[in-house]
């Protein structure tokens, strides 16, 4: 898939370029060098839209419950607080 980056300015100029270069991927719109929209086929969208889940169940990867993660203890040495 090929990411295709084109500037306000000349998007503007040709739109027809910016909607043909969709069928290698997306087409970011830059504003100043910084990108600011992305312009998606069609088919590319609803493929975006008909992903099952939200972001708690990609960060769950319920496919890779047997990973092992042992989070290191910290040790904290509390000193009593001085008023005076």
């Amino acid at each position: 898939m090929a990411i295709t980056s084109l500037p306000m300015q000349e998007f503007a100029l040709d739109v027809h370029k910016a909607c043909s270069a969709t069928e290698n991927g997306p087409v970011y719109i830059t504003d100043c060098s910084i990108d600011t929209h992305v312009l998606l086929s069609y088919v590319d969208y609803q493929r975006l839209l008909a992903r099952k889940g939200n972001i708690a169940h990609s960060l769950a990867m319920p496919e890779q419950a047997d990973i092992e993660f042992e989070i290191p203890r910290i040790n904290i040495t509390l000193r009593p607080a001085d008023f005076s």
